[in-house]
């Protein structure tokens, strides 16, 4: 970890130096290493060539870049004074999208910017931690532990959720609420609540079954038995098993994977490049990606213990969360081991609105560590800039 210290009293600005003094040069390595897989991996996608995928994914990367450190250098208190006018922006933005937004493959979830399609769902993964952080810094152990106090943060999930899943994009929703509920439990929502919810939401399985487009109802179908149609619903699964176990313990070799050049993959530049890369450097290179994903995450949790303000803590523990599901998912997905979803593997993946929510989610993060010893009162009131 990056180590130094912060002497900083409540109410006293730091200077730019100490900020950037500060700044978690470990993780944002880590963070430069796996965005050049993603490069590699982009390169390999299109034959051997840096277009189309890899020459634009490294412009945006360095786009994200240089938005992680203008974010990493603003004071916390900052985010901390707007984080509903946040939310409540790209709530408009989702709102948005269902009045004119650009439909694609079947579905409404963009906005065209003309320079680059605007997907407000992304960017709402880390507006909702941003409100629900402080919204819950202001509240005590007994406010939660009341469940009439939990309506509200209950509804800053709930809109958000409803209008995501209507576009369809159930992939999307389930991470806004799987990470929500991070921090729900972080805050100190007790676990029979947890309980409570999960346990109504499997009552309601039969009869949200009947809302589902007949697309995502296949796709469970599909994940039950996919070789019940090996040659249309279970065709992406199928071949991305083969390209998995194709490639053995060491790979066939970069640029050489068989199932991916030949077109047998599909989607191999977004949703399943996870196999390609298995595929192409074996089980010694997926794991090598999986350990710096893990040392990644360990960063995250680690800056969240070590932050001094709740709304820090809670901040970087809900944007730690949403990476390990962005992960989890779209590995689980590729191995046939929960339904297809399309959430990209985050800093991989060729997309430009999923590359910069995750570039802001680590600039966020960057901002709780270089702040952390900064004081924010426990009713709400940040100290003055």
């Amino acid at each position: 970890m990056a180590q130094g210290r912060t002497l900083q009293s409540p109410g006293r600005q730091m200077r730019l130096i100490d900020k950037i003094w500060q700044m978690n040069w470990g993780l944002v390595a880590l963070i430069t290493t796996i965005s050049c897989i993603g490069f590699a991996m982009l390169y390999s996608a299109a034959n051997g060539a840096m277009d189309p995928w890899a020459s634009r994914q490294a412009v945006r990367f360095g786009a994200g870049l240089a938005m992680m450190f203008g974010l990493a250098m603003v004071d916390i208190r900052f985010w901390f004074r707007h984080a509903y006018g946040i939310y409540f922006v790209v709530l408009v933005l989702l709102i948005a999208v269902e009045v004119a937004g650009t439909v694609g493959m079947g579905a409404q979830r963009w906005i065209d910017l003309k320079v680059i399609q605007l997907q407000p769902s992304e960017l709402m993964k880390v507006a909702l931690i941003l409100a629900l952080s402080k919204h819950f810094h202001g509240m005590t152990r007994e406010e939660i532990g009341r469940p009439h106090y939990l309506l509200i943060p209950l509804a800053l999930v709930g809109v958000p959720a409803a209008l995501v899943l209507k576009q369809p994009d159930l992939g999307t929703t389930l991470v806004l609420v799987a990470a929500a509920g991070a921090v729900f439990f972080c805050a100190g929502v007790r676990l029979w609540k947890f309980a409570l919810v999960i346990a109504g939401c499997l009552g309601a399985i039969p009869i949200a079954w009947q809302f589902l487009h007949d697309y995502q109802r296949q796709r469970v179908l599909t994940f039950l038995d996919p070789e019940n149609d090996p040659l249309g619903s279970g065709y992406h699964i199928l071949q991305s098993k083969i390209a998995l176990g194709s490639g053995g313990m060491t790979g066939k070799g970069f640029l050489q994977g068989t199932q991916a050049h030949l077109n047998f993959l599909p989607e191999k530049q977004t949703d399943f490049i996870f196999t390609m890369m298995a595929e192409e450097l074996g089980m010694i290179g997926g794991l090598g990606l999986l350990l710096l994903y893990a040392v990644v995450l360990a960063y995250g949790f680690a800056i969240a213990l070590r932050c001094r303000n709740r709304f820090g803590s809670l901040l970087a523990v809900g944007l730690t969360v949403n990476l390990f599901l962005y992960v989890f998912i779209n590995i689980a997905m590729v191995m046939g081991l929960v339904p297809v979803v399309g959430v990209p593997l985050p800093l991989i993946s060729y997309g430009g609105t999923a590359m910069l929510t995750v570039m802001a989610g680590f600039g966020l993060l960057i901002s709780v560590y270089v702040h952390r010893d900064i004081r924010i009162s426990r009713r709400g009131v940040a100290e003055p800039l």
